[in-house]
């Protein structure tokens, strides 16, 4: 994945984006869940016409009536995917979905919105009475229930995978796990787990604690590398309107 920087430009104007003719309509996928409604309310602070939640919600692809701007309604980890192989121009995801796959898209712009971390976390009778007793303590990774191998449950096995490979003294089994991640130590599946935490209550609910901090999140805006070049004066005004907005957040 590749990073662009945003050079400073004018906010769009909805007469550039309807001069664009049917073939070069503008396509941007957005995600659906807790990242929609701001992605929405972002790009309309931007300057752009979009639908509303009913209307997204209901027919998962609009075009505006012009047909200038398409947006596609898709699951956040499949995002980078519609704008990879070129469905969609630009597209809103979390940095999560970015950093699990290997996608051939231009990041953009931290939208500064949607902001969690990943992290490790453990049982708290799991983690040593000196890991994470006091304020300031280092937390120290559980010793492994079975074995030499530590088992790690997460719906990111490439990011986790990734994680663990700096530490060479350790052999560690990835779980991949599609549901409730955090129940994975309580039934004895693993030793910790890596997951999104936003408040942190979920953890503390289920007797879970953070150890580590693998990166922290937020939505980013994508582009296709080829729309990045032929659309862009709209792409670059887009991506400086948003940028401009994420600095007041």
């Amino acid at each position: 994945m590749e990073q662009v920087s945003v050079a400073q430009r004018t906010p769009v104007r909805e007469s550039e984006v309807a001069s664009l003719n049917l073939g070069n309509c503008l396509s941007i996928a957005l995600p659906k869940g807790r990242l929609l409604q701001p992605s929405l309310d972002a790009l309309a602070e931007a300057g752009l016409q979009v639908p509303s939640m009913d209307e997204i919600d209901r027919r998962l692809i609009y075009t505006t009536g012009d047909g200038s701007m398409r947006f596609i309604l898709a699951r956040p980890a499949d995002v980078p995917a519609y704008v990879e192989h070129g469905a969609a121009d630009l597209g809103i995801t979390g940095k999560d979905a970015l950093l699990e796959g290997d996608w051939g898209v231009c990041e953009l712009v931290d939208l500064g919105f949607g902001r969690c971390r990943l992290v490790v976390a453990a049982l708290q009778g799991a983690i040593a009475p000196d890991g994470c007793g006091s304020e300031g303590a280092v937390c120290k990774l559980p010793l492994p229930r079975s074995g030499h191998t530590l088992r790690v449950a997460t719906k990111f096995p490439a990011i986790a995978r990734r994680h663990f490979a700096l530490k060479r003294d350790l052999c560690v089994e990835i779980i991949k796990l599609n549901g409730a991640v955090e129940i994975a130590p309580i039934a004895g599946l693993s030793d910790v787990i890596v997951d999104i935490v936003d408040t942190g209550r979920t953890l503390a609910d289920n007797g879970l604690v953070p150890i580590e901090e693998v990166a922290q999140l937020s939505a980013r805006l994508i582009a296709n590398r080829a729309s990045l070049k032929l659309k862009s004066t709209v792409i670059h005004q887009i991506a400086s309107a948003l940028c401009d907005r994420s600095r007041s957040i």
